[in-house]
C-alpha cells in the first residue's frame, strides 16, 4: 500500500510503499493483549517482601506459662497473631517475567503497526532533521498538526536536537527503531515513522 509522506511543516514530500506483510495484517486483540501483559510483567520490580517467623527478632522466651493464666496459650511473640509478628505465606522477592515465543512477539509488533495504519493513525515523516531545536517551537508545530498524543520512531539513531526539544512536551515519546514496542505504540494516539524507521522496521520484521 502507498502512504503519503509529509514534513513537520505539513507539506507533502512524496509517497512511500509500505509492505503488506508488516503494515497490512488483520487486527488481533488477543495477540496484542498477550504482548502488553508480557511487557508489563517484565517491568514489575518484584521487590515486595514480608518477614517470615525466622526473620523476626526476639521471641525466644515463652511469653507466659502454659496454664493457669486464663489467657490463650502462646509460645512466641514472633507468631503471626502478634503485632509485629511474622506473615505466613506472604510475598517474597521474585521475578514476574514469563516466556513468550519470539514469533508471537514479532507478530504482535507487526499487528500493532497494522492497526495504526488501518485506523489512519500512522504518519510517515520525511525526517526530523529539519525540526526546530526549541521545545516551544516544536510544540506549536505539533499543535498545528493536531498531535497531542504521539510516538515518534526514527532510524537506528534519533536526531539529538529533536529528541532534546521533544522530551519536555507532554504526551510525546521519541524512540529509535530498535526500541519500537507494542505497549508504547498502543498507548499513544498517533504513530509517526520516519522514512528510515519504515525501512529498518520492514527489514527487521520480514
Amino acid at each position: 500500500m502507498k502512504v503519503a509522506v509529509t514534513t513537520l511543516d505539513n507539506k507533502k514530500a512524496g509517497e512511500i510503499e509500505l509492505a503488506d506483510d508488516v503494515f497490512g495484517l488483520p487486527s488481533r486483540p488477543d495477540i496484542l493483549a498477550r504482548m502488553v501483559r508480557w511487557q508489563l510483567a517484565k517491568r514489575q520490580q518484584g521487590t515486595h517482601d514480608t518477614k517470615e517467623i525466622g526473620e523476626i527478632s526476639g521471641g525466644g522466651r515463652k511469653p507466659w506459662r502454659q496454664k493457669g493464666t486464663g489467657r490463650a496459650r502462646q509460645g512466641s511473640t514472633r507468631s503471626p497473631q502478634w503485632r509485629k509478628g511474622a506473615v505466613i505465606f506472604g510475598p517474597t522477592p521474585r521475578s514476574h517475567a514469563f516466556d513468550l515465543p519470539k514469533k508471537v512477539r514479532k507478530l504482535a509488533l507487526k499487528t500493532a503497526l497494522s492497526v495504526k495504519c488501518a485506523d489512519g493513525k500512522l504518519v510517515v515523516l520525511d525526517g526530523v532533521d529539519a525540526a526546530p531545536p526549541k521545545t516551544k517551537e516544536l510544540a506549536k508545530r505539533f499543535a498545528d498538526l493536531g498531535w497531542s498524543s504521539v510516538l515518534f520512531i526514527d532510524g537506528p539513531t534519533v536526531d539529538e536536537k529533536f529528541a532534546r526539544a521533544a522530551r519536555n512536551i507532554p504526551g510525546v515519546d521519541v524512540l529509535p527503531q530498535q526500541g519500537a514496542n507494542v505497549f508504547d505504540i498502543l498507548r499513544r494516539d498517533t504513530l509517526v515513522l520516519t522514512r528510515a524507521a519504515v525501512q529498518h522496521l520492514e527489514a527487521r520484521l520480514k
